[in-house]
């Protein structure tokens, strides 16, 4: 008798188990296969992706090589490719350098787009920072003062890598559209910043007394060139290097 209570038990069991499997088998198939495709999905995704970043280094060697050799339409077009087909760092930094070439071929609107797009590319505050402070440089002598201080005044910000060189650039802005004043305090604050490096803080000092001893009005039209002047050195070393490095002092935040 027991025996056949067993039977039973274990049929209404197994009865149990098949309505189971008939209700979430094609449940847990269903996730499976979804999880299958999600995978397959990523690896196809990833295979792309190093596709293009294999694709856009070759590009952007051969724009360094072209660039090497003066090919100065050879570079663009690889750097273009590169930007198109690289990932964030690539497209930043070949946009530095297609703009580093507008600037030399004098195509400065051009070039300050270049550089913005190459500020927008890159998450990397050095890469961003002087993409927009060359950008600003170009534009000191031809954009109004809020315009140029609209660029400018973020990169001030604390632990900006560019904060002593834009406060500088900002000061001679200033200075340019006659805001004396305005210029000798941004230059007070600029000399007394413990970050200030070295040679800054001096010009800076300079440039202060330039101010209070009356020949600042002869200031401005020195200024402007002088920030064409670094715009197209920073360019051209932009250019002539892999990738930005740790900011380097401009050549001088006033005219000759």
């Amino acid at each position: 008798m027991v025996d056949v209570f067993d039977q039973v038990e274990e049929e209404l069991r197994s009865d149990r188990y098949k309505r189971l499997a008939r209700t979430w088998l094609p449940v847990v198939g269903g996730v499976l296969l979804v999880a299958l495709i999600a995978a397959l999905a990523w690896w196809g995704w990833q295979k792309m992706e190093t596709s293009k970043a294999d694709k856009a280094s070759i590009a952007y060697q051969r724009g360094l090589e072209s660039l090497e050799s003066n090919n100065l339409v050879g570079a663009d077009a690889a750097f273009t490719q590169a930007a198109d087909q690289g990932n964030a760092a690539y497209k930043a930094l070949a946009l530095h350098h297609r703009a580093g070439i507008a600037v030399q071929q004098d195509r400065i609107p051009a070039a300050v787009e270049l550089f913005d797009e190459a500020a927008q590319a890159s998450r990397d505050p050095l890469i961003r920072d002087a993409a927009v402070y060359k950008a600003a440089l170009l534009l000191m002598d031809t954009a109004t003062l809020e315009d140029v201080t609209a660029r400018l005044e973020p990169l001030t910000e604390e632990g900006r890598p560019f904060r002593a060189f834009a406060r500088e650039a900002m000061a001679m802005t200033q200075l340019q559209h006659g805001k004396t004043a305005e210029a000798r305090q941004t230059l007070v604050v600029l000399k007394n910043s413990l970050d200030t490096p070295r040679e800054i803080s001096q010009r800076a000092e300079l440039a202060i007394s330039s101010i209070d001893d009356g020949t600042a009005p002869s200031l401005p039209p020195i200024t402007a060139a002088m920030g064409q002047l670094e715009a197209r050195a920073g360019a051209a070393r932009a250019a002539a290097a892999s990738a930005p490095r740790a900011p380097t002092a401009p050549a001088a935040p006033v005219r000759p």
